[in-house]
């Protein structure tokens, strides 16, 4: 097998995150879920962003934020996903390259805006997102480009793929693709809401090895085997999957092997302000040292540290140095 130019290609909705404060009431006056993610069209997407308040902009999307992650602890990362060549588009570009992520993927000239999620961020910490997928829909096999994927020692892909149609495809196309060159799949399982609507898919993507390694939070985890007993559950996922990584939030991580189970405990933190990205993150941390050949507990220590960065302030991408965090913790980089 030759050597890989991107230790990690991240595959996933390219969206720009307007991100404001706000209570438990303004969800519940605009009918929102609290902590889930609602798919809506270009008119709810203009009534929410009028409602909200004073808001935070930058550059999201839970495969991107891992990618950023996978870069900031220095490995070779690169990302597909669509944006429009719009204002939106371009400051989402420049915002990804510079970060050292190779992103080369053709913006769309005519069609929907770039994607935006609006996304609510209650006194707990909580987020709900409200995501207008614009131009991300239309992410196609055709903008997989087959020596990248192959040059890509794993190609992580998020779930909410799975909602557009033409993304669905590219995701089935990159796995095959990244398989044929032996090469690892990884797949974050995003949002308990998007495994309700998938569950029979993504079980089948994980059953028939399409997906070598699987993310997923306890919620995630409780929708896609329909049961609130963890350890059913996790006996079940160890029963389907290669290997499996469950966040428990507080209580840290579970890694999944055929072989044993690995807990490893969370990262202290001093205050949770807001928990956009803490999966994308723990993710960023746990294929890092996967790629640097690590142990399932240093790989799940680095995720725990990840996580630990960016839900202590307002936004999905760390804002110091993770390579530095882990340096200063005595973890490997």
């Amino acid at each position: 097998m030759t050597a890989a130019t991107y230790d990690v290609l991240g595959i996933g909705n390219a969206i720009f995150d307007i991100l404001v404060r706000t209570d438990d009431a303004f969800l519940a006056q605009h009918g929102m879920a609290k902590g889930s993610m609602a798919l809506i069209d270009e008119a709810r997407a203009a009534a929410v962003y009028q409602a909200m308040g004073p808001a935070t902009e930058m550059s999201g999307g839970s495969a991107a934020n891992t990618i950023f992650g996978v870069a900031g602890f220095g490995a070779k990362a690169a990302y597909v996903g669509k944006v429009k060549d719009d204002q939106i588009g371009r400051m989402y570009t420049h915002d990804i390259r510079a970060a050292n992520v190779a992103f080369t993927t053709a913006a769309a000239t005519d069609g929907p805006a770039t994607g935006c999620s609006y996304i609510l961020v209650t006194p707990d910490g909580e987020r709900t997102m409200n995501t207008y997928l614009g131009a991300a829909q239309d992410l196609s096999p055709a903008d997989i480009d087959p020596a990248q994927i192959a040059a890509s020692s794993i190609v992580y892909l998020e779930g909410y793929l799975w909602d557009p149609a033409n993304a669905k495809e590219a995701f089935l196309k990159a796995s095959k693709i990244a398989h044929d060159n032996k090469r690892s799949v990884a797949l974050t399982l995003s949002d308990a809401f998007c495994v309700g609507r998938y569950r029979d898919e993504f079980l089948d993507l994980i059953r028939t090895g399409t997906v070598d390694l699987v993310f997923a939070n306890e919620t995630e985890l409780a929708s896609l085997y329909q049961t609130e007993d963890f350890d059913k559950a996790l006996g079940q996922l160890r029963n389907d999957a290669q290997l499996a990584v469950v966040t428990r939030s507080e209580k840290g991580c579970v890694v999944a092997a055929k072989d044993k189970v690995t807990a490893v405990p969370a990262y202290p933190v001093k205050q949770v302000v807001d928990t956009t990205g803490a999966g994308d993150l723990f993710a960023a941390g746990f294929l890092f040292g996967l790629v640097r050949g690590l142990g399932h507990e240093q790989c799940g220590r680095l995720g725990a540290l990840a996580a630990a960065e960016v839900i202590q302030h307002i936004g999905a991408r760390p804002q110091t140095s993770l390579k530095a965090l882990a340096q200063a913790a005595g973890l490997p980089v």
